[in-house]
């Protein structure tokens, strides 16, 4: 059984850059063909999908969030971190990490479990 469980703080002042760490059990985040994502949900909205780092390292961002991430991981500790920088209060949002593979009935990429979340809020 897979389990992830994010990490950080919880309030980010507007222009500072928000890390969470997302710690991953029952797993290797290198395994063949996941992609170790982050995910949010603004209040009142849908979820986003921010990016992710992939089995072989490679990542991918979001084009409307591209320039302010980053997604790293360190095998080590089977953990991959997400920064998000000079945030403004529209980044708040609940964070998920999940980890997706490809769904091949629609040769989408499909989130199969889920961390619990953790609130964010942006504020001063």
């Amino acid at each position: 059984q897979v389990q992830l469980q994010e990490s950080g703080p919880g309030l980010v002042k507007p222009s500072q850059t928000l890390s969470l760490t997302c710690t991953v059990s029952g797993g290797s985040i290198t395994t063949n063909y996941y992609y170790w994502s982050w995910i949010r949900q603004p209040p009142g909205k849908g979820l986003e999908w921010i990016g992710y780092i992939a089995y072989s390292g490679s990542t991918y961002y979001s084009p409307s969030l591209k320039s302010r991430t980053s997604i790293s991981r360190d095998t080590s500790k089977n953990q991959f971190t997400l920064q998000l920088s000079s945030v403004t209060p529209e980044d708040t949002a609940v964070y998920y990490c999940a980890r997706a593979g490809i769904d091949p009935s629609s040769d989408t990429m499909t989130p199969d479990y889920w961390g619990q979340g953790t609130q964010v809020t942006v504020s001063s």
